[in-house]
């Protein structure tokens, strides 16, 4: 029995990796989940109330809403009064410097000495009167439109006295006031005198911030957050009755205490249970997906991983994001879900993969109809705005849709709820923002899973489709014609696909690379040739066919030395299928009629094309090549050479393994026969009239 499990394991390798896969990401995403209840009711404010009558089954306080708290918090904050307190040490220091600096300047004036005691006493008077009226500097946050306000003035005996800044002179008012009294006083040195007051004038009324801020604190602490209380058998709403601000209050306090009681009273492992079901349900059903529509994933495990690490990824951050009461959960950037999956695989599974994992989310986010309205939509524009991704600048025109996405979604979900922009939250559209930029962490993630899971995205394919890249400028230098073909290859192969429908940027690649193995002989091939000499006519035709069969062999090599994805090989694998090379075969024929010839020697290795992208490269590879043989490029001899070279493809089943049908084949035609008429500038011949 055991040998039969062990077989089993050893032959079934890959299946069982693939469900265990599946397991541990279930087993994952449901250990890191919130544990705790779930109101069952949705609703929204404004809406009309779809459920039975709801009845309280215990008594709860009621929530004040946010606006409510904030209202109180501006009540409480405008009541008190900003404190200020007299520092009597100023005007102590001040008075006992008089003394000295008034010596130094009248003897620096030698003014007479009968007057000074006069000079003296009036400058004393005046600091005296001014340090008891006090000196006070307005607050800019206190002053607002009106020119004094109103303060608590604090007393050494710490009473609080209700004052107004107008009744305190200000350093500019106390200036006025000396200057006033000095011009009042004839036997006095006024210069003297205003010079010295105006370097004793100091502001000794001072603004207590700390305690003011404490004081203000203290009240808002003791700010009741509940107004009003909910009886047991209260009846709460009736069906049918539209959910207003009141009410909305009511059901968010419902909610708040029947999760709170559940996630204290509930079994931890029924609710594990629950959820183990739910996301078992939505993992399952990615999988029946892959299995369906995507059997290439399904049966990949290196892509089948990366796809379930990516949403188990994105829930768990979802769940310790709601474990650790992050402040807003829209700075969690979900797109770079849908963004991952459409550059490394394509527009259809990165939708549906986004629509699984927000429908999970749904369940354990606050507000779940609004969320999975928000990430819908966003992921859904995040998909489209990348669906031809040709150049990486459309990544940030992608961001910005999101963000309006997530902006003008916000701001209807809004409005509809309260009738009005006061609920319009900026914190929650600075986390869309913040979202929205950490999206942009997708491009080096997108590298990342390139490496780790040979994976080729199109953004890899862009930078290889560039005719700078090394091994491509090496071609157009070694081989110049050859560069010319692979030119024209891709631009047939690459409007063609467009209609059929498959990877245009992977066949334009494709194209460009599938004839550098004609590097290592590049003059034995025609369209490199241009001094009349043909290189083959001093070879037997078997080393003549060798030779030419040999560059897909050479540029199998060279592409892996030059690192380039295997999806790219494959198409120099396929471009000539398992097809002969005729020419030298039927010369063989014909000059050897009585030699037994070995078929395999004028015939390409294979394998044949296996996909859409690989058979319409070979169709275009041959038709583009063959068109450069026609001594007159007019429409009949377009059209004839077009038909008669991709029936033979299909005589000779070499389209028999692609996912392609009768109807693409005769719209690949049409599209050959159109693109090599503008190639070749022929004029068509129109019917003339009689």
């Amino acid at each position: 029995m055991n040998v039969k499990v062990l077989r089993f394991f050893v032959t079934k390798q890959s299946v069982v990796l693939r469900y265990a896969m599946t397991l541990l990401c279930i087993a994952t995403i449901v250990f890191c989940l919130p544990k705790g209840g779930k109101f069952k009711y949705e609703y929204e404010k404004g809406k009309i109330w779809m459920h039975p009558d709801l009845i309280s089954t215990f008594n709860f306080a009621i929530d004040k809403s946010p606006q409510e708290l904030e209202a109180d918090k501006n009540e409480v904050i405008s009541s008190v009064l900003p404190l200020y307190k007299i520092d009597n040490e100023i005007e102590k220091e001040q008075l006992e410097s008089l003394q000295i600096d008034f010596e130094k300047e009248w003897n620096l004036a030698n003014n007479e000495e009968s007057l000074k005691l006069i000079n003296f006493n009036i400058a004393k008077q005046i600091l005296i009167f001014i340090y008891a009226k006090g000196i006070i500097s307005y607050n800019i946050k206190f002053q607002q439109k009106l020119q004094d306000y109103n303060i608590t003035l604090v007393t050494e005996n710490n009473i609080g006295i209700d004052r107004n800044t107008s009744t305190f002179f200000t350093v500019e008012s106390a200036l006025d006031y000396s200057n006033k009294i000095i011009r009042k006083n004839k036997n006095i040195d006024s210069t003297l005198i205003k010079k010295i007051i105006e370097n004793k004038i100091l502001v000794n009324v001072m603004y207590d911030e700390i305690t003011t801020t404490r004081i203000q604190n203290d009240l808002i602490n003791g700010i009741s957050e509940t107004r009003g209380l909910v009886q047991k058998d209260e009846l709460i709403i009736s069906r049918g009755s539209v959910v207003d601000s009141k009410t909305f209050m009511k059901l968010e306090s419902l909610k708040k205490e029947f999760e709170e009681r559940i996630g204290t009273t509930g079994n931890r492992y029924v609710m594990m249970l629950g959820q183990l079901i739910l996301v078992g349900l939505i993992v399952s059903l990615l999988m029946v997906f892959l299995s369906l529509f995507r059997k290439d994933i399904f049966t990949n495990n290196r892509k089948l991983s990366l796809l379930l690490l990516v949403v188990t990824s994105m829930l768990v951050i979802l769940s310790f994001a709601l474990k650790f009461n992050v402040p807003g959960i829209y700075f969690i950037p979900y797109c770079i879900v849908p963004i991952i999956i459409r550059i490394l695989f394509d527009t259809r599974l990165a939708l549906y993969i986004h629509l699984l994992v927000v429908i999970v989310a749904g369940f354990f986010v606050p507000n779940g109809f609004e969320f999975v309205f928000l990430q819908i939509t966003a992921g859904m524009v995040a998909i489209y705005s990348i669906k031809n991704l040709i150049k990486r600048s459309q990544l940030l025109t992608s961001a910005i849709f999101i963000f309006g996405t997530y902006f003008f979604s916000y701001i209807g979900i809004s409005t509809i709820h309260e009738g009005n922009f006061d609920s319009i939250n900026l914190q929650t559209i600075a986390g869309f923002g913040l979202s929205v930029m950490l999206s942009l962490l997708a491009y080096p993630l997108i590298y990342i899973f390139e490496k780790l899971f040979g994976i080729t995205s199109e953004v890899t394919l862009m930078e290889l489709a560039n005719t700078n890249n090394k091994l491509l400028k090496e071609l157009s230098f070694k081989a110049p014609g050859t560069f010319q073909h692979s030119l024209q290859v891709a631009n047939l192969a690459e409007a063609a696909i467009f209609q059929i429908g498959g990877n245009s940027l992977l066949v334009r690649a494709g194209a460009l690379y599938h004839d550098i193995g004609k590097m290592e002989n590049p003059g034995f091939f025609i369209e490199n040739q241009n001094s009349g000499m043909n290189p083959h006519d001093l070879l037997a035709y078997e080393e003549s066919a060798r030779i030419i069969i040999g560059h897909v062999t050479h540029g199998i090599i060279l592409a892996k030395k030059n690192r380039l994805p295997e999806l790219l090989i494959d198409f120099i694998r396929t471009h000539h299928g398992n097809t002969r090379v005729d020419y030298f075969y039927q010369s063989f024929l014909k000059n050897y009629p009585e030699s037994r010839v070995d078929d395999t020697v004028f015939r390409y290795p294979g394998p044949i094309p296996f996909s859409k992208e690989t058979a319409v490269l070979m169709l275009a590879d041959s038709v583009e090549a063959a068109s450069r043989s026609l001594k007159e490029h007019d429409e009949q001899s377009i059209e004839n050479l077009v038909e008669r070279i991709i029936d033979y493809k299909v005589d000779q089943n070499q389209l028999i393994n692609s996912d392609i049908t009768l109807k693409d084949i005769a719209v690949i035609k049409n599209i050959f026969k159109n693109m090599l008429l503008s190639i070749f500038h022929v004029r068509i011949q129109y019917p003339t009239t009689i």
